[in-house]
């Protein structure tokens, strides 16, 4: 069996909670104990908000750690995790004290255990063969503005 903390696997979470600084620190500095090495980083600009990339199939305590800590307020929590062969990112709230998937129009996760800590995002509304801004009639999808027309607002 491989040894997947070693495998490459790329995966981006990006934590959204409002007034979370002291909650949020400990996870921007390195910890030898916890089961990934990477840390968050926050966001400039005065958002609430951390990010992490993974290059390696090692985050999977991460999703109930989060969901352990004392958020000042649980109903702001947002993660939104993006596996690198997801279509989108994903999205994880705070429900009864459980950080639980939020299912998206349009989208299936399939489970990969051993190949992807949260499985695989993919869109339902266009074919595997269509690329990443068209729909499954190979039409532009609403939010990729037409040339010379304005996105719509």
């Amino acid at each position: 069996m491989p040894d997947t903390a070693r495998m490459s696997r790329d995966a981006e979470i990006i934590v959204i909670a409002r007034g979370a600084e002291e909650v949020m620190r400990p996870l921007t500095l390195p910890d030898e104990n916890r089961e990934w090495h990477q840390c968050f980083v926050p966001v400039n600009g005065g958002f609430d908000a951390w990010i992490v990339e993974f290059w390696r199939l090692n985050w999977h305590g991460l999703l109930a750690h989060l969901e352990s800590l004392p958020w000042p307020d649980p109903h702001s929590v947002q993660v939104l995790v993006h596996d690198q062969d997801d279509d989108c990112f994903g999205l994880w709230m705070m429900y009864d004290g459980r950080l639980v998937e939020v299912p998206l129009p349009r989208t299936r996760r399939e489970l990969r255990p051993g190949h992807s800590v949260s499985g695989v995002l993919s869109r339902t509304d266009r074919r595997p063969a269509d690329p990443p801004g068209t729909d499954a009639d190979g039409a532009a999808d609403a939010g990729t503005p037409e040339p010379d027309r304005p996105a719509a607002v």
